[in-house]
């Protein structure tokens, strides 16, 4: 189990690397903007992590579907990634006032790694009771459901503010027209 974790954390890195210029290189396509990044924040930056962990979780739902904490699993690695991108980004940027682009690259890689390795961790636990994995199954629905549409109908706050731009969603990023 724990090569898939590993395999796993690779493939999330690289697509979700990748991920970051897809929207750029669709020429600003509508469709691709739902799971690529469309601006610079901090958002955009959870979303592209999460993009290839939901993909990547198809494969261990395959693999690993039948253990009785699997979703609670997948809810773990899913807001361990929320979690861990911001806090350390706005952490660190107390010390240095601005951020550090190889930071940010590094904050990236830890966010995934320690969401697949919460989850691994999870996935190796007791299994949990059939309520948790139900209520992880709502909330995971709600989490897509919100990655979805925040692209869109960004709420304005700072996580969703694009630091150069000072727009948010997709008219936050640098080459739309704003209106």
């Amino acid at each position: 189990m724990f090569y898939i974790f590993l395999i796993g954390f690779i493939f999330i890195s690289i697509v979700g690397t990748l991920l970051h210029f897809t929207y750029e290189f669709s020429n600003h396509n509508k469709y691709v903007a739902l799971f690529s990044a469309v601006n610079e924040s901090t958002w955009e930056h959870i979303k592209i992590a999460l993009t290839p962990y939901f993909v990547w979780s198809l494969v261990d739902l395959y693999l690993y579907g039948n253990l009785g904490n699997y979703f609670f699993a997948k809810l773990v690695g899913v807001l361990s990634i929320i979690l861990i991108i911001p806090i350390i980004f706005y952490t660190y940027q107390i010390f240095t006032k601005k951020p550090i682009l190889f930071v940010d690259i590094i904050t990236f890689y830890i966010a995934i790694f320690l969401g697949q390795y919460f989850s691994y961790l999870v996935l190796n636990m007791n299994n949990v009771s059939y309520l948790t994995n139900y209520i992880s199954i709502v909330l995971l629905t709600i989490v897509f459901g919100i990655y979805i549409t925040a692209t869109i109908m960004p709420v304005e706050n700072f996580l969703f503010k694009d630091p150069l731009t000072n727009k948010y969603g997709i008219k936050g990023h640098k080459d739309i027209k704003h209106k």
